[in-house]
């Protein structure tokens, strides 16, 4: 396969001042995140201007006129499952890629699948396949050889195609516009996660009051700034499960801190002191200070309806030629329910997904009929792929 290799920082200039000139920048990389605090980009795959290229990023010293190049206005940028892309532009110079458009999402408003492998996009879009030999490869390590490289072009030379594909499928299907309004509300989404604190993602820690989750942000607190300071991921400084058991326990004693099961470790037990220092912060906060306890009370009610309007949306979803989980989840049409009988008042700062946007205009309303009871569901065809039916409903009829 042909390709530009780009090994140096003058060649990366060079290249990029021809990449800023185009339609269209598709690209893709390759990083290892196993071992580091943040994924080691090891390699960047470019489609562009009719060209294959293969960046060294464990060469080449400086990426920043590739990430400038890619956020330049007046060109469309293409990625398939982008997120690691995205934060990668996002982290290097604090700006996104240019019109971005992510072919994963573009899939799923087209129908096709969500999320769809890229291997799922090239049989069922190109029909062909693609190379999937070299998904273990530790990209690290020098020299590349022919069959790796090839592997990793692969996953950037078909965007292009697969892109125009979509392209014109969501241009019959009228859906450019809600694909340029997921694409804005992902990228929002992205960059919220990158600037705020996650603590509240500690596994198992939901079901805490407000001061046990004071003690697991300030343990989450200490645990980043420990894994970046050592350049290690997160869960091998302190697991999730230990967050949550000191926070149950909540003792500021080294000594009974020491006594977790878990903490033996000895890098663990040289920083009990800094953990106990943690603890004891968080106790010693004013209740005001404390992070507010999310209570989600079961509602068997909306259990049982939840249930039944899932299976509904499937069956909008397949007749609207969507990828139903794209569309929706369960929790959103349990938000949905909660913020339309009003149970939610007062704790929701934004309107639900579903009740937004596209997805209003594809199943929101409809669920808000079903709901009013102005519109009834009835079985069409059981051996259907799309049996059900949605009808007004009759008031005359109903109240006769």
């Amino acid at each position: 396969m042909h390709y530009k290799n780009i090994t140096t920082d003058h060649q990366l200039r060079e290249y990029c001042r021809q990449l800023a000139q185009g339609e269209s920048i598709a690209f893709d990389t390759e990083f290892v995140s196993e071992h580091t605090y943040r994924p080691v980009l090891c390699l960047v795959q470019v489609a562009a201007g009719g060209q294959l290229a293969v960046i060294d990023a464990t060469a080449v010293e400086d990426l920043t006129p590739f990430w400038e190049a890619v956020a330049q206005p007046g060109h469309r940028t293409i990625v398939h499952a982008g997120r690691g892309e995205l934060e990668f532009c996002l982290e290097a110079i604090g700006r996104r890629p240019a019109g971005l458009l992510d072919v994963q999402l573009a899939a799923g408003l087209a129908g096709v699948e969500y999320p769809a492998s890229y291997g799922t996009l090239i049989s069922k879009l190109l029909g062909e396949k693609s190379q999937r030999h070299e998904t273990r490869t530790d990209w690290r390590r020098r020299p590349l050889s022919t069959r790796q490289i090839d592997y990793a072009l692969d996953d950037a030379r078909h965007l292009h195609a697969i892109y125009e594909t979509l392209h014109a499928k969501l241009s019959r299907l009228d859906r450019l516009a809600w694909l340029e309004e997921e694409m804005a509300a992902w990228q929002e989404e992205v960059e919220r996660s990158l600037s705020q604190e996650r603590w509240r993602r500690v596994s198992g820690s939901s079901g805490l009051d407000g001061r046990r989750l004071a003690v697991v942000r300030e343990l989450w607190r200490w645990r980043e700034a420990e894994a970046k300071r050592r350049d290690k991921p997160v869960r091998r400084v302190l697991r999730d499960d230990l967050i949550v058991e000191l926070a149950k326990r909540s003792t500021a004693d080294p000594k009974r801190i020491g006594a977790v099961r878990g903490l033996e470790r000895g890098d663990l037990r040289r920083r009990l002191q800094e953990i106990a220092a943690c603890i004891r912060r968080a106790l010693a906060l004013p209740e005001e200070g404390c992070p507010r306890a999310v209570r989600r009370e079961a509602q068997p009610k909306h259990s049982v309806l939840g249930q039944f309007l899932f299976a509904a949306l499937g069956s909008i979803c397949r007749r609207a030629q969507l990828a139903p989980n794209l569309v929706g989840t369960p929790g959103d049409i349990r938000e949905l329910m909660a913020y339309r009988t009003g149970e939610d008042s007062g704790r929701r700062q934004t309107v639900p997904r579903l009740a937004r946007g596209w997805r209003a205009e594809v199943v929101g309303r409809l669920f808000d009929d079903l709901l009013a009871g102005k519109t009834a569901i009835r079985i069409q065809d059981p051996t259907s792929e799309c049996p059900l039916v949605f009808e007004p409903v009759d008031k005359g009829k109903a109240g006769a």
